[in-house]
């Protein structure tokens, strides 16, 4: 990856902005056990990890037959919501990185396979609402969601940035996979709690993995340097 020619970074939210995925799978497991399905945590890394609510409703019928009602639904973000409040937390590091490319004066952006609503209240419920307000690109804004690339184009063409200059960071595979498919550059982040001592997601050839935030400063040193900026 040629890191000179990075003009725009685009974060994924869930697992990689925020430690949030471990929130989110126990609110499948506690709502979906109302209904006698067990939600093994492998099972979630593979089927619900980084993907649409769209996208789990299709399973929970094919795997479970089990249809996702507007009630279940409103429940399961009733239960994660709450969680979020007591328990969501940034990844640790991440404010650091931000100030970085806010010095260096290198646009970043956030894209998304959460609804608006969900990745709102997930970035103001950790103080990161103020670094992304107005470049905050979810599911909802394209036709196909991840892994199709159309997501992380989108957020590109609004952003002024052609694809080849933007860098990727996500932590599922189809995330990895939409950057693939964008022909962007991507990182595959695995410092959230949810992939601490289990399988990680399929990595591209050609990118890299970050283990923690504070290993982005080697990586990519063209944009980064190591001086560290107070949170």
């Amino acid at each position: 990856m040629q890191t000179t020619t990075v003009k725009l970074v685009i974060f994924d939210c869930d697992g990689v902005l925020i430690d949030s995925e471990v929130l989110s799978m126990e609110a499948w497991q506690e709502i979906l056990a109302d209904y006698n399905i067990s939600l093994s945590k492998q099972f979630f890394i593979a089927h619900f990890l980084g993907k649409s609510v769209e996208h789990v409703e299709k399973i929970l019928k094919t795997d479970f037959c089990f249809k996702l009602t507007d009630v279940v639904k409103k429940n399961f973000h009733a239960l994660l919501y709450e969680k979020f409040e007591h328990s969501l937390r940034r990844t640790p590091g991440i404010n650091n990185v931000l100030a970085n490319l806010d010095a260096r004066r290198i646009p970043y952006c956030v894209a998304t396979s959460s609804s608006p609503e969900r990745t709102t209240k997930a970035l103001k419920s950790t103080g990161l609402f103020s670094y992304f307000e107005g470049r905050i690109f979810t599911r909802s804004m394209v036709e196909n969601g991840k892994p199709a690339p159309d997501l992380f184009l989108h957020a590109a063409a609004t952003m002024g940035i052609k694809p080849e200059n933007c860098l990727v960071i996500e932590d599922s595979q189809p995330g990895l996979a939409a950057a693939v498919a964008a022909k962007m550059s991507c990182l595959h982040f695995t410092g959230g709690a949810h992939l601490h001592n289990d399988i990680k997601a399929d990595i591209p050839n050609d990118s890299k993995s970050l283990n923690s935030w504070d290993e982005i400063h080697s990586l990519l040193p063209d944009i980064f340097d190591a001086r560290k900026i107070n949170e």
